[in-house]
């Protein structure tokens, strides 16, 4: 039987070796907590030093925590090797760069996506739903290798709401049984007193939970997708079995060696180091 692209391992994890520092130049920040200065979108970072980052092992430390959990999922060498052919921002023209930086925020969104459908395909409570996601996860894929125009103007909202819908249901198969109470979905928990609780199956899905105490937890099996997790406290917390968990998320909180992860995710260097 032919393998098809949804069967097939996808390159979600970010290459900085075969990107053009697209992170560094397309998007913009803010002096703030998370950044040392301020930089307009498609101006290039001042640590850049031929496509990477002369600062890397010292970005906590330089003030630039925001570049130590962002992720491209493999954006940046998709639309670097890709979308635009090995042609970098630099050598091609004005134009082209700058097309290149409006069709990079796309393309990340889309790896995105493509990084919850991957995972939503090992759900084993959410089969009845996985044939649906396999043609989604394929769709998915194919629009990644739109030209700079079809990426301009694919309507990416309106297709994250179809990818929602799909990890919607999975996430509701994976944590049924979980009862009106572990409903929290959005809701307000920063700085939330939550040492010890049970949040087992928990909807977590948006949820606030900036610097929230979350010593001891047990989040096995909650739905974690799109959950602030900067400067919450995972010390000695147990997320076996959390799922939509992405490494970004994770590395903005605070761990020790006695926090419990899923195996979608690494524990954190800084976690040993300052945790």
């Amino acid at each position: 039987m032919e393998q098809t692209s949804a069967d097939r391992p996808l390159d979600l994890r970010a290459d900085c070796s075969r990107c053009f520092g697209l992170c560094c130049v397309a998007l913009a920040f803010t002096a703030s907590a998370d950044f040392a200065v301020d930089k307009a979108a498609g101006e290039p970072c001042a640590n850049l030093r031929d496509f990477r980052c002369g600062i890397h092992t010292e970005l906590r430390q330089k003030g630039f925590t925001g570049c130590t959990v962002y992720d491209c999922f493999g954006a940046g060498q998709k639309v670097s090797q890709v979308t635009f052919g090995g042609q970098d921002w630099r050598t091609g023209s004005r134009a082209d760069a700058r097309r290149m930086f409006d069709v990079f925020p796309v393309v990340r969104q889309l790896h995105e996506l493509l990084r919850y459908l991957t995972e939503a395909l090992t759900l084993t409570a959410a089969r009845e739903v996985h044939a649906d996601i396999r043609a989604l996860l394929a769709e998915t894929e194919r629009l990644t290798l739109g030209t700079p125009q079809e990426l301009g103007e694919l309507d990416v909202p309106a297709h994250r709401q179809r990818v929602n819908v799909l990890l919607l249901r999975a996430s509701e198969l994976m944590r049924a049984g979980s009862g009106r109470r572990k409903q929290r979905r959005g809701a307000d928990l920063i700085g939330a007193r939550l040492r010890g609780a049970d949040l087992r199956k928990a909807d977590l899905r948006g949820a606030y939970l900036i610097a929230a105490d979350l010593t001891g937890a047990d989040l096995r099996g909650a739905d974690l997708i799109g959950a602030d997790l900067r400067d919450a406290d995972l010390t000695d917390a147990d997320l076996t079995g959390a799922f939509f968990l992405t490494q970004p998320q994770l590395d903005s909180a605070r761990g020790s060696a006695g926090t419990r992860l899923p195996g979608t995710v690494t524990r954190p260097a800084h976690w040993t180091a300052g945790s």
